[in-house]
């Protein structure tokens, strides 16, 4: 990128992805991984393509150190990297973890030097000489950062860059530490140190002000050719930049390459959903669950005959391993009923496809979620079809134990397609534990492959004896069936719902 107007590498310039999820992400209040899960997330960072991965911080404890080492002996094609204070001790813990990086920091704003380090400008730059050195010496690549950069005084963060430049830093990096600073102040920033020093700079920001995605891509604009990032976000307050949103933008807007495989970038942000416990958002750009949903009638018919109508086009949901979803609610138009129908067979005329059309608004008017039973149930009303639906799976009999000091269990039986079977599975609660052994019992019968992929409780009435009402989704083959359950026993809900679900998708 040196030697070239910062806009030229729009269009033209390749974008290393450096993943902080395992340090940075996990220092999200409340978040912290098993050793186990930390090395799954390196080995899935790993499939994606992430060119570094910045596996922790070794000298914080023991645990850490080992976690680290173990995953630079997973003979990942990712460099991995450890974080050190510009101390010789947090250094020596990351040569001993073996790492191919060596992401050395020190605070450089007034504010941070006057209250933590308390050390002078000329003592910052005597020490972040003296460690960038001692890194290079040991034959480690060296990423150097200035704390708190957007807050330092420009002449001093210049001349303290030159410097780490001077003692060999490969990589220079500009964090937006407390996420203060704006897409035109750090285009501004970057594009200064890129005209003064002769490395590759990388960008780190953080999302007080939901900016850090901008921020990164104004940084990438004025001559940063790293981004620092995290799946979904995760980090430190409000979170990093996300990775996701970043490489689709890179890939899809400024027409920038990254080594990213974005066709696993859903099932990357699902890990980390699931091993963090945080929910993403419905309205989360790119793997939100509506991200590719339509319920408008001209929307939904608009994507159904072209999905560039409503779609950005520049991205498509397949482009990102997710999936696009005609939703039903108060805004469906007539378009979305004859194909979500004729995805069961049923082609009714015009007539009775406006009479289910008013029975799905109602329905979702009432401040219901429409889910496709619901539909199919009142289209086989109207249509007077009752009897073509069979259902594959009833159930009989479910009995769940659980307690303390006791693996949740669940027991049931249920009738196959005519044929009785019974399960008995353990799960994480007995709503796992039941659902499991419905799947068990489904996939002796038809060989499996149904996956549940989405579960809400929607509504719960007050008191100790209150009606539960669970939605489900299952997708079996590409295709999704959502079903709903309604009792005063979530489990029971739960299972009703699931049962609901499959004996839908299975429908011809």
């Amino acid at each position: 990128m040196k030697g070239r107007d910062a806009q030229s590498n729009v269009g033209t310039g390749r974008v290393e992805i450096f993943d902080t999820t395992l340090r940075d992400g996990e220092q999200t209040p409340g978040i912290s991984f098993t050793m186990e899960q930390k090395r799954t997330i390196a080995r899935q960072l790993d499939k994606l393509g992430v060119e570094i991965i910045e596996a922790g911080t070794p000298i914080t404890s023991r645990d850490e150190k080992e976690v680290v080492r173990l995953i630079g002996n997973e003979g990942l094609s990712a460099k991995v990297c450890g974080l050190a204070r510009v101390l010789t001790q947090d250094i020596d813990a990351c040569i001993d973890c073996g790492v191919d990086m060596i992401h050395i920091f020190v605070p450089s704003s007034q504010i941070q030097r006057e209250h933590t380090t308390k050390m002078s400008e000329e003592e910052v730059k005597e020490q972040a000489y003296k460690m960038t050195r001692y890194v290079k010496e040991h034959g480690f690549l060296c990423i150097f950062s200035a704390m708190d950069a957007t807050r330092t005084r420009m002449e001093f963060l210049i001349d303290l860059f030159k410097t780490a430049e001077e003692a060999g830093a490969d990589i220079l990096n500009v964090p937006d530490t407390v996420g203060v600073s704006e897409p035109f102040s750090v285009f501004k920033l970057v594009e200064a140190i890129d005209r003064a020093v002769n490395v590759p700079i990388s960008i780190h920001c953080h999302n007080d002000f939901g900016l850090a995605v901008a921020n990164s891509l104004a940084a990438v604009k004025a001559g940063a050719s790293q981004v620092q990032v995290s799946v979904n976000g995760i980090g430190e307050r409000a979170g990093n930049a996300d990775l996701v949103e970043t490489v689709m933008s890179l890939n899809s807007i400024y027409g920038l390459r990254t080594n990213i495989k974005t066709g696993y970038l859903f099932e990357t942000a699902k890990l980390i959903e699931r091993f963090t416990g945080i929910p993403i958002p419905i309205t989360k750009p790119i793997v939100g669950e509506n991200a590719f949903s339509h319920e408008s009638g001209i929307h939904a018919h608009g994507v159904i005959e072209k999905s560039d109508t409503f779609e950005p086009g520049i991205m498509t949901p397949e482009m990102v391993g997710h999936r696009r979803r005609i939703v039903l609610g108060k805004h469906t138009g007539r378009h979305s009923i004859e194909k979500k129908l004729s995805e069961i067979g049923m082609f009714p005329p015009k007539e009775e496809v406006e009479e289910i059309l008013e029975r799905v608004k109602e329905l979702g008017a009432s401040g219901k979620k429409v889910t496709d039973d619901d539909l199919f149930t009142i289209a086989e009303v109207v249509t007077g079809e009752v009897s073509r639906h069979e259902r594959m799976i009833t159930l009989k009999e479910l009995s769940v134990m659980t307690g303390n000091n006791v693996i949740p269990t669940a027991s049931l039986k249920a009738v196959v397609r005519g044929k009785e079977c019974i399960s008995a599975q353990m799960g994480v609660g007995p709503v796992d534990a039941a659902i499991k052994a419905v799947q068990e019992i489904i996939g002796d019968e038809i060989g499996g492959g149904i996956e549940l992929k989405e579960f809400r409780i929607e509504a719960i009435t007050g008191g100790s004896n209150a009606l539960a009402e669970v939605i489900v989704g299952v997708e079996k083959d590409g295709r999704r069936v959502t079903a709903r359950g309604v009792r005063d026993d979530i489990v029971m809900a739960s299972v009703e719902a699931f049962i609901n679900a499959v004996n839908r998708l299975m429908q011809k």
